[in-house]
C-alpha cells in the first residue's frame, strides 16, 4: 500500500515593535544581557496588569489583510494555561476562539493554493539555554509580540512547504512588520504531520507536531525524515499517536519531546485583565489602504507591463529594495531605449550591490559605454588605500570577522569617486589590501 503525507504548518513571527505585547519593556532583546528587559508584567508578578500594544495589533491586521483574511471587528485574548520553565506566568496570553484574522490563502509558484485557517496575536515565551548539565532562562524575550499563522492541512510535499515559508518571509519584510530572520529566531516553523493511504479523503486520527524549526533546510530535512518514520511504523503494524517531536540536526532524526496536548488540555479562558478588542471598520480600511504592493502582485505587473519572463519577475521582486532598484533602472533606461528584460538579465547575472551601485550606472554599462566609470586598477587602488586610511575602525572590525564592515569601506570609495567606481573591482582590491599583514601597505 502507498501512503501520502498530510501536513499543516504553523508559522510564528516576532514583530519588530519597539515595546513588548503587554508592557513597555523594550522588545529589542537580541544580544542583550539576560533578564535586563523585564518588568513585573512580563515576569508574571502578582498584581501586575497587562495592556495592549496597538502597533502590534496593527501589524497583525496588515499580515491578515495581505493574506486575504477576514479581520474580526470583535476579538478576544485568552489565557493558554500550561507549565514550562520559560513561561513565568504559568499561562500565555494568546487567542483561540476569537482570533483577529480568519480565513485567507496564499498561492504558491506552482499555482497550488494553501488555505489559511487563522492568524492570531500572542506573546512570546522566555528562552531556555541548556549548558553543562544546567538550564539557564532568559526572560528578555518573554512578552515580545508574536503573530501565529496557521494553515489548513493542505501540504503534501516539502517543496510546497519551502515555497510557502519563503513567501511568508518575503511578505513580512515587504510589510515592514518583521525582519523574519530565522537564525535570530524572528521566524519559527512548526509542522503537523500525518500520513494516510493514497486516495483516502479522511484526515488521519493523529498528528505529530515538529516544534520550533529555525531554518528552511532543517524544516525540509525534518519533514522528510518524519514522513519516512511514520510510513515505516505503519508498515510494521505500529499505532501512531499524538506527540510533539524535535529535530536533532547532529543525528539527522526527530526525537520525542512529549505527548501532544489537545486544545482542552490548555484550559483556555478569556483573559480577565484585558477588554474585548473592538475594531472600527474605518480603522481596518485605513490599514488596508496603507499596504504596499505585494510581491506576487508586483511580479505579475512586471510580466504584463514590461514583458519580462515570469521567473525573472519573481527574482527582481525578492525584496522591496531590489524591486525599487529595478524600477529606477527601467525608468532611466527609457531615455536610452534599454529593454527591461536586458536590465533584468544584468541584475540576475551581475548581481550588483544595490546599496552602492546606482541604477544609472548599470544602464551605462548595458549601453556598453560606461561613461565616467572609474575602472582603472591603479586609480581604484589609490581610492581604496585612502578609504582604509580614513576608516581604521571598519578595517579593525573586518579583521575581526565582521563582513558588514566591508560595506563601510566600499561606501567610502563610492563617495571618493562620486559614485563612479566599478564595484566589482573595488571589492577585489579591498579584499587583497585587507589581507596584507603589513599595515604600511595601506600608506
Amino acid at each position: 500500500m502507498k501512503y501520502e503525507p498530510v501536513i499543516g504548518l504553523e508559522v510564528h513571527v516576532e514583530l519588530n515593535t519597539k515595546s513588548k505585547m503587554f508592557c513597555r519593556c523594550s522588545a529589542d532583546y537580541f544580544g542583550k544581557e539576560p533578564n535586563t528587559h523585564t518588568c513585573p508584567v512580563c515576569l508574571g508578578l502578582p498584581g501586575a496588569l497587562p495592556y495592549i500594544n496597538e502597533q502590534a495589533i496593527n501589524d497583525c491586521i496588515k499580515i491578515g489583510l495581505a493574506l486575504g483574511c477576514t479581520i474580526s471587528e470583535k476579538s478576544l485574548f485568552e489565557r493558554k494555561n500550561y507549565f514550562y520553565p520559560d513561561l513565568p506566568k504559568g499561562y500565555q496570553i494568546s487567542q483561540y476562539r476569537w482570533p483577529l484574522c480568519v480565513g485567507g490563502k496564499i498561492t504558491l509558484d506552482s499555482g497550488e493554493v494553501i488555505r489559511i485557517n487563522r492568524a492570531h496575536q500572542e506573546e512570546d515565551t522566555g528562552k531556555l539555554t541548556h549548558k553543562d548539565g544546567v538550564t539557564l532562562i532568559d526572560f528578555n524575550r518573554s512578552g515580545v509580540p508574536l503573530v501565529e499563522i496557521v494553515t489548513e492541512p493542505d501540504f503534501t510535499n516539502v517543496e510546497q512547504i519551502r515555497d510557502y515559508a519563503k513567501k511568508l518571509q518575503q511578505l513580512f519584510r515587504y510589510l515592514g512588520v518583521s525582519n523574519a530572520d530565522m537564525e535570530r529566531g524572528d521566524m519559527r516553523l512548526e509542522a503537523n504531520i500525518s500520513v494516510r493511504p493514497v486516495g483516502q479523503k479522511e484526515l488521519p486520527p493523529y498528528r505529530v507536531e515538529l516544534k520550533n524549526i529555525n531554518s528552511f533546510r532543517f524544516m525540509v530535512a525534518a519533514v522528510e525524515y518524519e514522513i519516512k518514520r511514520q510510513i515505516t511504523a505503519i508498515e510494521k503494524g505500529e499505532k501512531l499517536s499524538q506527540e510533539t517531536r524535535g529535530w536533532d540536526e547532529d543525528k539527522k532524526c526527530t526525537y520525542l519531546q512529549r505527548s501532544k496536548e489537545e486544545a482542552h488540555d490548555y484550559r483556555y479562558f478569556p483573559e480577565p485583565d484585558l477588554p474585548e478588542l473592538i475594531l472600527e471598520h474605518k480603522k481596518i480600511q485605513q490599514i488596508k489602504n496603507s499596504l504596499p504592493e505585494l510581491p506576487w502582485i508586483k511580479s505579475g505587473r512586471y510580466k504584463k507591463e514590461l514583458n519580462i519572463r515570469v521567473e525573472d519577475a519573481v527574482r527582481v521582486t525578492e525584496s522591496i529594495g531590489m524591486s525599487q532598484f529595478f524600477e529606477n533602472a527601467v525608468e532611466h533606461g527609457k531615455d536610452h531605449g534599454i529593454n527591461p528584460q536586458d536590465i533584468v538579465n544584468y541584475i540576475i547575472n551581475k548581481k550588483p550591490d544595490i546599496e552602492t551601485v546606482l541604477p544609472t550606472q548599470i544602464i551605462e554599462e548595458i549601453k556598453g559605454k560606461a561613461i565616467g566609470v572609474v575602472g582603472d586598477v591603479g586609480e581604484l587602488k589609490k581610492l581604496a588605500k585612502q578609504a582604509i586610511k580614513d576608516n581604521p575602525k571598519a578595517v579593525e572590525d573586518y579583521k575581526k570577522g565582521k563582513e558588514a564592515a566591508l560595506q563601510v569601506l566600499i561606501g567610502a570609495i563610492m563617495r571618493l569617486s562620486a559614485g563612479k567606481a566599478e564595484v566589482g573591482k573595488v571589492k577585489q582590491i579591498l579584499a587583497k589590501l585587507l589581507l596584507e599583514k603589513d599595515g604600511d601597505q595601506y600608506a
